[in-house]
């Protein structure tokens, strides 16, 4: 008689009956299963295009599903924070745009306020500088957005989007040469207001720029919000409810898009945001179409602002008065591309040996900062960017660090892609929209 190497066996009045005992499925599965218990390790970057720079991700997958997954920083490391103590005040403005770039205004607007505070001069900055920091900031905004969107299509497939968020953001930067003399890394808010006045030129192009944009807006939804392949690769993907958000520190777009109205501009309100009419885009689905939902409702609330902006720009100073702190002072783009007027340089070389000598300590030196510390947080295009300064009374900062929303909302990818795909780590990973050189700085 034979046996069965699975259940026993025994006759019965009704014929042959089999008796199974139960099991662990694991057991069960390992004792015939030889590949069971292996899983693959997989090292996604440092050099993956969907990481918009150099972060790692080691993932360990079982079959297509994301099991563990770990992010690795520090490829992009360049010791600004550390380079600013070596530096006075003034010239850290030239540092701190380099961290995130593609939002340069914001690190140098963040770092200025601070300097402002522990100087107290923050009421003395003229109203017209403070006007260009926002119309700034937002064009930023709108520019920065852009590149998510754009990077975000290319990764999904969708590369037409690619081109075109690329295109619109060139008008943006050919504004910010107009008004700074470069792209990006302007260095061009300045402890005290901002390094120079908005030419005529940069006012009409900024003026072109607001009729075109709606336009292109509705192209891109037309281009992706009915797109079902768009509809399938970001709906109820790397989903992050609200209450992981808050227990992550997770902030900006990503927050939002979980249902959270947190933005400083509107809760914790500087450089008179205040006074201004805008509205704090939210979804309640916490997963990637709600982001790309809030990042598109965003670059309105933008061009709202800019406008406002535009309008309120009256004639005035654009530096605070106190000239031991106003450098570099009255600049003025010239045949070189930026550098002091001609006509101020005349007067401290021809007829003033002591404006000569203050305007060298001032440059070679720098002011002073009466020593104390404060922390100054601003809405970046990636959620709370904020700068804790320390000055201990010299022409140079103690310590400057910053809290970068970059760094931060990199601790939710864990949560968003373990148990998932790992195609739709991809889209999760963008969704968070790093930047690697503010999470490295």
């Amino acid at each position: 008689m034979t046996t069965s190497n699975y259940a026993t066996e025994r006759e019965t009045t009704e014929g042959k009956v089999f008796t199974v005992t139960g099991g662990d499925w694991d057991q069960v599965v390992s004792g015939t299963d030889p590949i069971n218990d292996e899983r693959i390790v997989v090292n996604m970057g440092p050099q993956h295009p969907s990481t918009h720079g150099v972060l790692r991700l080691i993932l360990e997958l079982e079959g297509e599903t994301v099991r563990e997954a770990r992010s690795v920083v520090g490829y992009l490391h360049t010791g600004i924070e550390k380079n600013l103590e070596y530096r006075n005040w003034v010239q850290g403005s030239t540092f701190v745009t380099r961290m995130d770039y593609l939002s340069p205004i914001f690190n140098e607007t963040a770092y200025a306020l601070a300097v402002e505070k522990l100087l107290g001069v923050t009421d003395e900055v003229t109203e017209r500088a403070t006007t260009i920091r926002v119309l700034m900031m937002e064009l930023n905004r709108i520019s920065s957005h852009l590149v998510w969107l754009a990077t975000t299509g290319m990764e999904l497939g969708a590369i037409n989007m690619m081109l075109y968020g690329f295109r619109e953001r060139e008008y943006i930067l050919d504004i910010f040469e107009t008004i700074t003399g470069l792209r990006m890394n302007h260095a061009y808010v300045r402890p005290g207001g901002v390094a120079q006045d908005v030419p005529d030129d940069a006012i009409r192009k900024i003026r072109d720029f607001l009729t075109l944009m709606p336009k292109k807006l509705k192209e891109y939804e037309n281009l992706l919000s009915g797109q079902p392949i768009w509809i399938e690769r970001t709906t109820n993907v790397a989903v992050l409810d609200v209450t992981a958000c808050l227990a992550l520190g997770v902030t900006g777009p990503v927050l939002r898009s979980a249902g959270l109205a947190w933005d400083l501009r509107k809760t914790m309100p500087y450089c008179g945001y205040e006074t201004y009419e805008f509205d704090v885009p939210t979804h309640t689905d916490g997963d990637v179409w709600g982001r790309y939902l809030v990042r598109l409702a965003e670059i309105r609330e933008s061009l709202k602002l800019v406008e406002q902006a535009l309008d309120r720009l009256k004639p005035g100073p654009v530096m605070v008065s106190d000239k031991k702190i106003a450098w570099p002072a009255q600049l003025a783009i010239g045949v070189d591309g930026m550098g002091n007027s001609l006509e101020h340089v005349a007067k401290i070389m021809g007829q003033s040996m002591e404006s000569l000598i203050h305007h060298f300590k001032l440059v070679t030196e720098g002011f002073r900062v009466p020593p104390g510390q404060v922390y100054v947080g601003i809405e970046s295009p990636r959620g709370e960017l904020g700068v804790h300064a320390v000055s201990d009374g010299g022409t140079r900062p103690y310590r400057v660090h910053y809290r970068e929303p970059s760094f931060i909302n990199l601790q939710a990818l864990p949560a968003m892609a373990e148990g998932g795909l790992i195609a739709d780590v991809i889209a999760g990973g963008a969704s968070l929209d790093p930047v690697m050189g503010g999470c490295d700085r």
